[in-house]
């Protein structure tokens, strides 16, 4: 299975967010290994050199820590993971705003169809 990258933002940052999300939703837990360097980069068909960045930046961020000898390690620091879903929501949340102002949607139109939205998916529909 070949990942599809999106060509406008650079691979590590699709990466970056790619873990970020599986973090957040508690598929990858704290304390955690990362594969290493050279087994991500195949599972996620890069260069090693793309997934070396990502886990340093990843580490600049405090999202993981690299253990000399040990390998890369997700952070144990419940506050870091409760930011990194804050800051994933607030990311969604600025995007999606964004894009219902960019089709003429006012604060009060907004907030009327994620209500709509929400009632349409709790009442069975299929999205």
């Amino acid at each position: 299975m070949t990942t599809q990258y999106d060509t406008n933002k650079p691979i590590y940052l699709q990466i970056i967010e790619n873990i970020s999300k599986k973090i957040v939703r508690g598929e990858l837990i704290t304390g955690e290994k990362l594969p290493s360097v050279r087994d991500m980069a195949i599972k996620s068909s890069v260069n090693p050199n793309t997934i070396q960045r990502t886990y340093s930046e990843l580490e600049r961020m405090g999202i993981v820590e690299t253990k000399r000898g040990q390998g890369t390690f997700i952070t144990e620091n419940k506050g870091m993971i409760r930011q990194l879903k804050e800051e994933l929501e607030n990311k969604v949340v600025e995007g999606f705003v964004q894009n219902m102002k960019d089709i003429g949607a006012n604060e009060k139109e907004i907030v009327e169809s994620v209500v709509k939205y929400l009632d349409l998916v709790k009442g069975g529909g299929n999205h």
